[in-house]
């Protein structure tokens, strides 16, 4: 597949102009050739760039961009940079949809929703971010944590009464604490994101909104598989690989 048909594919399956202004979203290193086989990861790390290669990938299609602040100059050995001189200098394309991807149908918080048992959703901001929903029965806010802590594997925090009974769920994957409000305005009874601020937290818990936080990663990740299956459902001829080097940042133990 052309490497312009592909991008075409891309942008209609998350729209670029769903991207929030601040966001670096698209075809970020172009290489004009066929598109076979794309690595699908959530950042084009070293060592995900790296297994591209060894795997002869043609593109890394990945959520978080790079290149989001100036960059003057690309280096072997520069943090920000070190990826994307290994794709460059083995003709490997990148890929990025973020915010496009956390607001279209389908996308990050779809999936996280779908994840987690919210149904029956609907955006959670007035720009598309997050989702709310229910769940199927009421449940104490422990035994939710508890859920979200299994389902993501992942040591979960939370904050409220353990005791409290919730059911309207407000969900934002990665950095959504800054959504707080809005879960607040629809009348959720617990707001999950992968991390939030020690200020958002207290708040929200004097606004009376119960909290998840599940981790950045965690919460966003779960958009992997149905990326690729939905990617795979285009029957193009393209081979998607799930990436095997990526790990969350942070450990818990």
């Amino acid at each position: 597949m052309k490497e312009k048909a592909f991008v075409a594919m891309l942008d209609r399956i998350a729209p670029p102009e769903l991207a929030m202004e601040y966001d670096n979203v698209g075809l970020l290193i172009g290489t004009e050739r066929e598109i076979r086989t794309v690595l699908v990861a959530l950042d084009c790390t070293l060592p995900v760039a790296e297994e591209a290669v060894r795997c002869g990938s043609d593109l890394v299609l990945v959520h978080h961009p790079l290149f989001f602040h100036g960059i003057k100059r690309i280096l072997p050995d520069d943090p920000e940079t070190a990826a994307a001189y290994r794709l460059i200098q083995n003709g490997i394309g990148l890929y990025a949809a973020h915010t496009n991807l956390d607001i279209c149908l389908g996308g990050v918080n779809d999936a996280l929703a779908e994840t987690l048992g919210v149904k029956h959703c609907e955006p959670l901001s007035a720009d598309g971010m997050g989702r709310v929903g229910m769940l199927e029965t009421a449940m104490q806010l422990g035994a939710f944590a508890d859920v979200c802590s299994k389902t993501l594997k992942i040591t979960v925090r939370y904050a409220g009464d353990s005791d409290r009974l919730v059911q309207r769920v407000g969900l934002c994957g990665g950095a959504g604490g800054d959504l707080y409000p809005d879960a607040v305005r629809m009348g959720c009874d617990v707001f999950v994101t992968g991390e939030m601020k020690h200020h958002e937290a207290i708040a929200a818990n004097m606004l009376g909104l119960t909290l998840i936080e599940a981790g950045h990663y965690q919460t966003e990740s779960v958009v992997l598989k149905k990326w690729i299956s939905r990617l795979q459902n285009e029957e193009n001829g393209v081979k998607y690989y799930e990436t095997r080097m990526e790990k969350a940042p942070w450990q818990t133990r």
